[in-house]
């Protein structure tokens, strides 16, 4: 799929970058430059939606049925009132006993991501570490998985991965359906349900005020509790205060920041000082941002779990990744596991693949810079130090064959390939290299994508 076609499918709301605001906290600009040079993160989305081959927890608002409903036909004589019962009553059934967090972790590492990004909870408020603050959790008594050795999720796979050298970013929804907080019993709005809380919260501050003490504690709690938390990713940029929803995330973030100083805070699609880096959603942008970004893309078709999904294969990951550093952001790539916490066979040889090229190839991706042009028809660019990186994104079969037209508006000292220098000419900003000097050292694990360096 070309680059167009992908954004006009998806073409999610982000943040601008004219409205970005840098923290001041130099613990905090430093973890942005560290966060910069990663570059690849794995999104894992998990939970009780994983079940229900839907739209994450999209389909308990009756707002949204309209869409989240649509691979839900066993349900579809059901109301949204009822649908949201038997749901919330599915934490008796989650017992993920599958799950393997060193794996997991082993398999990210070798596939080269720098960074995880976890759904601590979605928007059902379905939280998969042990809080204190509501037993709809996974390790409340009624659910199956709370006697296994890994029930604390959080827990465990946080440990896992940091085992690996990987850094932790914990997602974490503003928005908390499941809240006695948020949808209130005995609403006036009677039981049809939005996105937003079912009251008002103007003329009910004291209601509103207790969700503000809830999301405050909880998110000290992942804080607090889990180690090295990297960043506090937030989703639900509708609970913000220019819809009056303001949950004081300021003062909260002085508080998370006096237990861990470093910590990044992403208040999604909301702008200002509490969004660090912008977060562009199923989108590549056409052109360079000049503030921290991630765009954060499935492998398959949703975030979540689908049966018989259909996945992007190995080259379009790496066309993905390459493009998104050439723009100066950083690809979080999301995988779902399913309700058993089995990953698919075919997920785990994409990744290897990947991986591959990225163990010959990551000179030119981590810790990279962009650099002009950045685009040039099939050719992107990224520099570090005094090289310059120019990485062939070729198609699939292709094979190579006539000259290849680089660009490079300085003195080009060598080009080299598979450590190999190459002859080539140069005029002006352009250099030309003979592809023919490329394919006898040219294999599967580089045909993806060829990296040139030039000095």
């Amino acid at each position: 799929m070309e680059l167009a076609e992908f954004n006009e499918k998806h073409n999610h709301k982000c943040s601008e970058e004219r409205k970005y605001k840098a923290p001041k906290e130099p613990a905090v600009l430093a973890a942005l430059e560290d966060f910069k040079d990663k570059k690849f993160g794995l999104m894992m989305h998990w939970g009780l939606s994983s079940q229900f081959d839907s739209f994450e927890s999209w389909a308990l608002p009756d707002q949204d049925r309209s869409w989240a409903w649509s691979n839900l036909d066993e349900y579809k004589d059901m109301s949204c009132s009822d649908f949201r019962k038997m749901y919330w009553d599915k934490k008796k059934d989650f017992n993920p006993t599958a799950m393997d967090p060193d794996k997991w972790a082993k398999e990210a590492k070798n596939a080269g991501f720098k960074y995880f990004l976890f759904t601590t909870k979605h928007h059902d408020g379905f939280c998969l570490w042990d809080t204190k603050y509501t037993d709809f959790k996974v390790t409340a008594s009624d659910c199956p998985f709370h006697t296994n050795k890994n029930a604390d999720i959080c827990k465990a796979l946080f440990d896992a991965f940091r085992k690996q050298d990987i850094n932790v970013h914990a997602y974490f929804s503003k928005p908390d359906w499941h809240s006695e907080f948020y949808w209130i019993k005995d609403s006036r709005k009677g039981d049809y349900k939005t996105r937003m809380p079912n009251y008002s919260v103007f003329f009910n501050r004291k209601i509103w005020k207790k969700f503000v003490e809830y999301t405050a504690n909880q998110m000290t709690e992942i804080v607090s509790n889990y180690g090295k938390i990297d960043c506090l990713w937030l989703d639900g940029g509708q609970v913000c205060p220019a819809r009056g929803m303001n949950l004081g995330l300021s003062d909260i973030a002085k508080k998370l920041r006096a237990i861990q100083p470093s910590l990044m805070i992403v208040d999604r699609t909301v702008g200002g000082i509490n969004e660090n880096f912008l977060t562009p959603e199923q989108t590549v942008p056409d052109h360079v941002i000049n503030a921290p970004w991630e765009s954060c893309i499935t492998l398959g078709r949703a975030f979540s779990y689908r049966k018989n999904d259909e996945f992007k294969d190995a080259r379009q990951i790496i066309h993905l990744l390459c493009n998104i550093v050439a723009k100066g952001g950083n690809l979080a790539l999301n995988i779902g596991p399913d309700i058993n916490g089995n990953i698919p066979d075919e997920v785990y040889d994409i990744l290897h693949s990947i991986g591959k090229w990225l163990d010959k190839n990551g000179f030119a991706i981590y810790a990279t810079r962009p650099q002009a042009p950045h685009l040039d028809n099939k050719v992107v660019y990224t520099t570090k130090a005094n090289e310059v990186f120019a990485i062939y994104l070729a198609d699939k079969d292709e094979v190579l064959s006539g000259k290849l037209q680089l660009k490079y508006a300085k003195v080009a000292n060598e080009v080299i390939f598979n450590n190999k220098k190459l002859a080539f000419t140069q005029s002006n900003d352009t250099i030309l290299v003979d592809l023919a000097q490329v394919v006898d050292s040219a294999n599967k694990d580089t045909d993806l994508a060829y990296v040139f360096t030039i000095k």
